[in-house]
């Protein structure tokens, strides 16, 4: 059923209000319009909300919410301005801040050997490919790079994009089209869902880690499809938990599937040397189809990957849009991501502190009666609060008190979901927890 005229029109008017713009009545629209158009004209004139950006509907909303944060006095969390490194601590504004908003996993950005890496292959190559590695040629950096990753999984190949949220919509894009099903968790990342969206695959989503449904959905459908891809996270960077892999494995065999396991959060965090769920599971590399991963959390770079057989990677390199059409990686930023890979097989202590950390967080927070969800304890943990209102507010005072945490509202989050979402580093130690839980002790109560 369409709304009436009158419901558009108060809507219209109250987004005005809120926004302390200024109305003006249809009549004067017309009266005007006709002074400067001639009758065809007129008849075929849109409403100016499809003529202007500040009209879309998106961007009204998003007006909104900051008009509501301004009267509850509450600071923008977002878009914070850092002096320096982002680790364990950050300079914000001048001063030192502890901080639990960054994914420098194992404390590799900025590291010394990271970065002379990336001054070497800046002063060989510059600091730009230019150009499609497919027609301009490429750095031998950049297959470097490819190829450690490929030996990490212990698979045949590896392609890296420029963008990790790229990499995901290219690649689903291209591989998989109308006669496919793509069927994922259902708190898959949104590069994801905007990569069936570009395949115009069918799109099932099943309960969160949920196996018996995921098994019981494709039992019942499977059959009226070509190709079906399963897609999970191997770490889930909201909830801080991991997926049943074998399990996983086991059901993409039985309904001839293919699995594609998305290790943006994983890689560096879980296995005993940080090569990632399958090391944690003591599952062979080639057991998953598709590996794709990001090289800006623990890699301290840019950009994203797959990893898996030679068919695979030779298809996405000679034909897939956001390869082919776009330029290669910068091979600074390659080599800094070869280094960080490299010192993390090197130093696998950071691998151990990093779980120790996010075990005792973990452990801390549940001990002071916080909700921490279905986390896992090893690099991510949220502090559930349960009100997009409550968690801004808990973000602010914290910020007052030296510590920089982000809040989580909806709707990247259902409202009931609304949290802190802790990220943790090998670099952080146990009284920075302990400052923390302190300082939550001490505003909660103050906070509604």
């Amino acid at each position: 059923m369409s709304k009436s005229p009158f419901t558009l029109k108060a809507k219209s008017q109250l987004i005005n209000r809120v926004l302390g713009r200024k109305t003006h009545t249809a009549e004067a629209d017309h009266d005007s319009a006709e002074h400067r158009l001639t009758a065809p004209q007129a008849r075929s004139r849109l409403p100016e909300s499809l003529t202007r950006f500040d009209r879309f509907p998106g961007y009204e909303k998003m007006l909104v919410s900051k008009a509501t944060a301004d009267r509850f006095g509450l600071r923008n969390p977002f878009f914070i301005s850092h002096d320096g490194v982002a680790g364990a601590v950050s300079q914000i504004g001048g001063a030192e801040y502890l901080n639990f908003s960054s994914y420098n996993y194992l404390g590799l950005n900025g590291h010394p050997v990271v970065n002379q890496a990336a001054q070497e292959a800046m002063a060989r190559y510059g600091t730009s490919a230019s150009a499609s590695r497919l027609v301009a040629g490429e750095r031998p950096i950049q297959r470097a790079l490819e190829s450690a990753l490929a030996a990490l999984y212990g698979v045949e190949d590896c392609v890296v994009f420029v963008s990790g949220h790229a990499t995901n919509v290219s690649t689903i894009g291209y591989l998989f089209g109308p006669r496919d099903l793509v069927i994922h968790d259902s708190l898959i990342h949104n590069s994801v869902l905007e990569g069936i969206k570009l395949s115009g695959a069918a799109r099932r989503s099943f309960p969160h880690n949920d196996t018996w449904a995921l098994d019981a959905i494709l039992a019942e459908i499977r059959e009226q499809f070509e190709r079906v891809l399963i897609v999970v996270e191997g770490h889930y960077s909201m909830d801080g938990d991991i997926p049943d892999l074998p399990t996983l494995i086991d059901i993409k065999r039985r309904h001839q599937a293919f699995l594609m396991v998305d290790e943006a959060h994983s890689l560096g965090v879980l296995g005993a040397t940080g090569r990632g769920i399958h090391e944690h599971y003591g599952l062979a590399g080639t057991d998953v189809d598709i590996w794709m991963g990001t090289l800006s959390k623990t890699l301290a770079a840019c950009g994203g990957y797959i990893a898996g057989p030679a068919a695979l990677i030779d298809h996405l390199k000679y034909a897939a849009p956001g390869f082919v059409y776009s330029v290669g990686i910068s091979p600074p930023l390659a080599a800094a991501a070869l280094a960080a890979l490299q010192l993390m097989q090197a130093e696998p202590e950071r691998v151990r502190r990093l779980q120790h950390n996010g075990q005792q967080m973990l452990h801390l927070a549940r001990e002071a009666g916080l909700d921490t969800g279905s986390s896992a304890g090893f690099s991510i943990v949220p502090l559930i609060t349960g009100s997009s209102l409550k968690a801004t507010r808990l973000s602010n005072r914290l910020f007052d008190l030296g510590v920089n945490v982000q809040p989580i509202v909806y709707p990247a989050v259902e409202e009931k979901g609304a949290r802190l979402r802790l990220f943790l580093s090998a670099e952080h130690d146990e009284s920075q927890f302990h400052k923390l839980l302190n300082a939550v002790a001490g505003v909660s109560r103050f906070i509604s």
